[in-house]
């Protein structure tokens, strides 16, 4: 299938066939018939695009402080990786499109082959042929409803967003600052509600455009000099009762101009990009404004639960949520109570949309919508697609499942580039990872389906994809007679864990986790020192904040930290000590979110070995992440973030410090194939894999008794 997609660093943008998408659980599988430019959101990411590294640095300094950040504490290697992972990615663009249900996922009752339907969502309702969109971001549309208007979608629900949170009275009067798409369809709305609008924009044109088409009752430039007294003279004196700014501006003008307009205890809310620094005096205080943020699409915006596992909120509760906006946009357009046909100023076939954004970015002429049409005739190909000769066959052919941020900075670049390891498949969520990942590494083929890498041909699944989707993966590759890497965790359920164990018993292939801190030669200098035997041990965490609605805190998706990171460090202890976790006992530090994320971990060991993990969500980010401590038989060792080394005993301390933090990855994929190609015992046990995660699910259970212990 084709999409548009955008290098972040080069600015280049291509239509290019990438693979067929995923379609997950509560998803829908849609075929575009029209999708919508929005020039101010897409063209000022594709103008950022264009600009030199310094014009981007420039534009995104909070970003450039987490470069620093991340130079600071992992060095140079990593730090490079992860800016050029941004920089060479295939960004999609577009956000809001309408076509026709050609697939359903698992649990999707509301939606049926052939369904139309309008879409919404920056990363799903891409500016492709195809697109995957969860049911919250999906609405249903009449048979003959005109699907140019209404891809007009996501617009459509931000406008109306904006006029929720204004809420507006029969008979009042309102001025819209900035008469854009957004601006334009949020003044049609407000009409359609009997509010009288007043416009205000820069441009001569695009006011006009608004009064010729009745969008505004009257309009305004915003360098008219007496226009303050013209706003005063039309509200009777009284000012607006609220002003809606869709802007799109660094400049404080805006947020300013919105005080000097709005009547005394007046509302003020901010739909488009513009800073609120306003001055205090004389009109924000004394009229004492109330200043409110649009959120978007409306409430379940940027809420996983809401977006990703289609939970509705109950209507009694949250009467407007984001879908329940686009229905009533939807609605307004089916019963004409707006007319937007005027606002399509510019129609490309989708094969032209390269020369659309060239006209959103240059501004040669005058535009407001872009709709871009796609042609439905063609045949949309699900095969994989390929990247490099596919005959090739090395004595060790890998595929990788799931190839994000981490496997690309962490795992892919320390795969061999010997003769005897051949890079197959990359199967990932979106295709335009598949599609730059299997470029960047060298596989022969991005795929479009997990048959495509557990054929014949694949003798070894790396698995990098979410942590709720580890399991079934590794399963699957079993049962394929695969050999499998899966990053942590293993899986997230106890009886997840109890089907691999026969599974991996049954087919007797290689399951490696990637516990790499093992494999750290400051860890391999550490084990040489204090050998095996009883020993206590001491691993601090500085492990950082992540927000209660990250994927990696639910506890669905992403297991929370427990599963999904401390596995790493029960693991490093059992590797130190040398043998396996048998009684477990954890509290953790009561939080609202019940996160169990700062947290106190006491592990026993079978050869009477101890030691204590403290995971701290809690810290100052100024401190190093991992500290660790152990004490055996007169030796101590001290082992800071994996950059400092000392130890001390008989005489002069060892001390040892890399320029760079060296967590083991490279060690450990390399040792991961070597054994594969030699036909060694891997290197985990696949027992102390079975031990730890076991252990992991322990801390879980002592925790919510408050400390007791668990056995193993």
């Amino acid at each position: 299938m084709q999409q548009l997609t955008q290098k972040l660093g080069s600015g280049d943008m291509i239509i290019q066939n990438i693979p067929y998408p995923q379609v997950g659980k509560g998803m829908v599988i849609v075929k575009n018939h029209y999708s919508i430019i929005s020039a101010g959101t897409e063209g000022s990411t594709v103008q950022a695009a264009r600009k030199s590294l310094i014009g981007k640095a420039k534009e995104r300094p909070q970003q450039v402080k987490q470069v620093l950040d991340t130079l600071k504490k992992q060095g140079p290697i990593q730090t490079y990786r992860a800016v050029m992972k941004k920089l060479d990615a295939y960004s999609p663009l577009g956000y809001s499109c309408a076509g026709e249900v050609i697939e359903v996922g698992e649990g999707v009752t509301e939606f049926n082959l052939g369904d139309k339907v309008a879409c919404a969502g920056a990363g799903y309702a891409n500016h492709a042929e195809v697109v995957a969109v969860p049911i919250n971001l999906c609405v249903k549309l009449d048979e003959d409803f005109n699907l140019k208007n209404a891809a007009y979608n996501t617009l459509g629900a931000i406008a109306m967003q904006g006029v929720r949170q204004a809420d507006m009275r029969l008979g009042e009067t309102c001025v819209i600052i900035g008469l854009g798409l957004l601006g334009q369809l949020t003044a049609l709305i407000l009409k359609a509600s009997g509010v009288n609008v007043i416009g205000v924009d820069i441009s001569k044109h695009t006011v006009n455009q608004a009064v010729i088409n009745k969008a505004v009752d009257v309009g305004f430039e915003r360098d008219n000099s007496s226009i303050e007294d013209e706003i005063r003279s039309y509200t009777k004196g009284i000012g607006a009762d609220a002003v809606i700014i869709a802007a799109a501006t660094s400049s404080l003008d805006p947020i300013n101009f919105a005080g000097t307009i709005a009547r005394k205890k007046g509302k003020v809310v901010v739909l488009g990009a513009v800073p609120t620094g306003f001055n205090r005096d004389p009109f924000w205080y004394r009229k004492e404004l109330e200043l409110k943020m649009a959120c978007s699409y409306g409430p379940g915006r940027y809420d996983l639960n809401y977006e990703e596992k289609g939970i509705d909120y109950p209507v009694a509760y949250v009467r407007w949520t984001e879908k329940r906006n686009m229905q009533a946009f939807q609605e307004l357009l089916s019963k004409n109570r707006i007319n937007i046909n005027y606002l399509t100023t510019h129609q490309f076939n989708f094969e032209d949309a390269p020369k659309a954004f060239d006209l959103v970015v240059n501004k040669t002429e005058p535009f407001t919508g872009i709709a871009l049409k796609y042609n439905i005739k063609n045949t949309i190909d699900k095969e994989k697609i390929f990247i490099s000769n596919p005959t090739k066959s090395g004595i060790l052919n890998i595929s990788f499942i799931g190839a994000g941020s981490y496997a690309q900075g962490n795992l892919l670049p320390y795969i061999s580039q010997s003769n005897q390891i051949q890079k197959v498949g990359v199967l990932t969520n979106t295709g335009t990872t598949s599609k730059r990942v299997a470029e960047k590494f060298g596989f022969q083929y991005c795929a479009t389906k997990e048959n495509d890498i557990l054929n014949d041909k694949t003798d070894v699944v790396f698995i990098a994809s979410r942590h709720d989707s580890h399991a079934k993966y590794v399963l699957k590759a079993l049962k394929a007679n695969k050999h499998v890497f899966v990053e942590k965790p293993l899986c997230l359920l106890e009886t997840e864990l109890d089907a691999i164990i026969k599974a991996q018993h049954k087919h007797n292939n290689v399951v490696m986790v990637g516990f790499n801190r093992r494999f750290s030669p400051l860890s391999q200098k550490i084990k040489k020192t204090v050998g095996s035997g009883p020993m206590t041990m001491m691993y601090r965490i500085n492990a950082g904040y992540i927000p209660q609605d990250s994927w990696i805190q639910d506890s669905e998706i992403g297991g929370g930290r427990i599963l999904g990171e401390v596995c790493h460090f029960i693991d490093y202890l059992t590797y130190i000590n040398g043998s396996l976790p048998v009684k477990i006992s954890a509290t953790a530090l009561p939080d609202t979110h019940n996160l169990n994320d700062t947290v106190n971990i006491l592990i026993q060991f079978k050869n009477g070995s101890t030691g204590v993990i403290g995971y701290y969500a809690n810290g100052s980010k100024s401190l190093s992440k991992e500290y660790i401590e152990i004490y055996a038989s007169g030796t101590t060792v001290i082992l800071n973030d994996f950059k400092a080394l000392k130890i001390y005993g008989k005489g002069k301390p060892y001390k040892q410090k890399l320029l760079n933090q060296n967590k083991g990855q490279s060690n450990m994929v390399a040792a991961f194939l070597d054994s594969l190609l030699k036909g060694q015992v891997a290197p985990i046990n696949f027992n102390d894999i079975v031990a730890v995660t076991k252990a992991s699910f322990m801390v879980l259970e002592s925790i919510k008794t408050q400390g007791n212990h668990f056995y193993i």
